[in-house]
């Protein structure tokens, strides 16, 4: 073991953001490597968000990705409200050593002062010996506030540019900058990887941390994750909830290999990887500072190459919560190695398949007008009388529709577009013959029959 600790402190939202998983998998890769401790901590001091279900949300995403328990180098989770007392006690030691004071400043006074609704605060109560108020830490006036980052360098803030910032109400509860960095010293962090948005906190907490008698942490702030349109991704945007993601069919394996690539990469133009062959590999230093697109396409590319690599036994069983209820276990295996090459995502199984668990197919009523505008009545009509004698098998089938289609001047595939979509209630899906074998001789027939009767609902 190393004494290395990264910790992951995500904050109950009701979703988990696709960003905040692959920050968590950095951190797991990195704790991983090294032998040392993964520490979720939950951000859990904001009341209106302190949800058990938005907590326990989180720890099913993370387990869902493969971060939980069962590996030793998680610890965790943690609360932050439960270091309260910690966090009021750092504060005390701050004012106490003069490093932080009182402020009852308004914003409407600051504005007043400054003439700019766009300055920032001004220092005044910096030597007025306020005993109570909002509680601001004292940056230095001079010099530059350095943060070492393993993605951008050194990153450096001229401290005459940074405001005293608060660090706690006027109540007494901590904010966020403070809370953080008392945490992480409480809990013996070591590294911190996170977002750029929290670049300038770092600022902060690189003065926070030696005023409480600590050293920084090694920082790594990682690049924003934008969409097509280079934009940051947002919940009001965009798709990026991981929950909807793994609702939709998504396998986890896929999810982790493509995460893993948004700023960083093995090399060698190797993208498909299984996690423990990336956890090796993984360096902070080699993530890419600039912004990560997010493209779906290519998840959905990554999710079909994970599924058609499933042994055909499991991929069945990753299919079952995606079936309905109907659905026949013995039936879908004759079909499963067919669907296996044609899905992208697992919720697409049940439109692929869902015909030979029906009595009646599910029409889609697009696919039945286009399908059933050239000779359809003769069609169906002659392949129904072929199929009372034909070998049941597909190449029979495929050969018996060839000819029905010649004999009416129509090629194979127009010939059984109107077949298809009275078998199977669809225009795409699985290889039409060997769909009909499996569904059986009395149930294909009867179904062309209901086809006609639709066709030409008074005969």
């Amino acid at each position: 073991m190393t004494d290395l600790r990264v910790r992951f402190a995500p904050s109950p939202t009701g979703m988990f953001h696709v960003g905040g998983a692959r920050t968590a998998l950095f951190n797991w890769a990195l704790a991983e490597q090294s032998g040392g401790r993964f520490v979720l901590r939950i951000e859990d001091t904001d009341a209106s968000r302190n949800r058990p279900e938005w907590t326990e949300g989180i720890i099913s995403a993370l387990d869902w990705i493969g971060i939980n328990g069962s590996n030793p180098v998680f610890e965790g989770p943690y609360f932050q409200s439960a270091y309260e007392p910690q966090h009021r006690e750092a504060v005390a030691k701050l004012l106490a050593d003069g490093r932080a004071y009182y402020c009852d400043c308004t914003r409407d006074a600051l504005v007043a002062r400054t003439g700019s609704e766009h300055k920032g605060y001004d220092g005044y109560c910096r030597d007025r010996g306020l005993t109570e108020g909002a509680a601001r830490f004292r940056t230095p006036d001079e010099g530059v506030t350095v943060v070492e980052d393993l993605v951008r360098g050194n990153v450096e803030f001229p401290n005459e540019a940074q405001e005293d910032f608060v660090i706690a109400r006027s109540d007494g509860s901590p904010l966020y900058v403070l809370a953080n960095a008392v945490d992480d010293i409480t809990q013996n962090i070591t590294h911190v990887v996170r977002g750029e948005e929290h670049l300038g906190n770092a600022a902060k907490q690189m003065l926070l941390w030696p005023a409480l008698g600590a050293t920084p942490p090694v920082w790594a702030h990682l690049p924003v994750i934008v969409n097509e349109q280079r934009k940051k991704l947002s919940k009001r945007r965009d798709k990026v909830a991981l929950e909807d993601y793994r609702a939709e069919g998504y396998l986890a394996e896929a999810m982790v290999n493509y995460l893993m690539l948004l700023g960083w990469g093995p090399g060698e133009d190797r993208e498909i990887m299984p996690w423990s062959e990336m956890v090796p590999l993984f360096r902070l230093e080699d993530v890419n500072a600039a912004s990560a697109f997010f493209d779906e396409k290519k998840l959905r590319a990554f999710n079909g190459e994970y599924i058609r690599a499933l042994p055909l036994e499991t991929f069945e069983e990753r299919c079952a919560p995606f079936l309905g209820p109907s659905w026949d276990r013995e039936l879908f295996s004759k079909v499963a190695a067919l669907a296996q090459t044609r899905i992208a995502v697992l919720s697409e199984i049940r439109q692929n398949v869902d015909f030979l668990f029906l009595e009646e197919p599910v029409f889609d009523q697009a696919s039945w007008d286009k399908a059933m505008k050239n000779s359809p009545v003769e069609i169906i009509t002659g392949y129904l009388e072929r199929l009372e004698t034909v070998s049941w098998d597909p190449e029979s089938l495929k050969e018996v529709l060839e000819e029905v289609g010649a004999a009416h001047g129509l090629k194979l595939g127009k010939a059984q577009a109107p077949v298809r979509v009275a078998v199977t209630g669809r225009t795409v899906g699985l290889p039409l013959f060997e769909s009909i074998e499996v569904l059986g001789r009395e149930q294909t027939m009867e179904r062309l029959r209901a086809a006609l009767t639709r066709l030409n609902p008074e005969t």
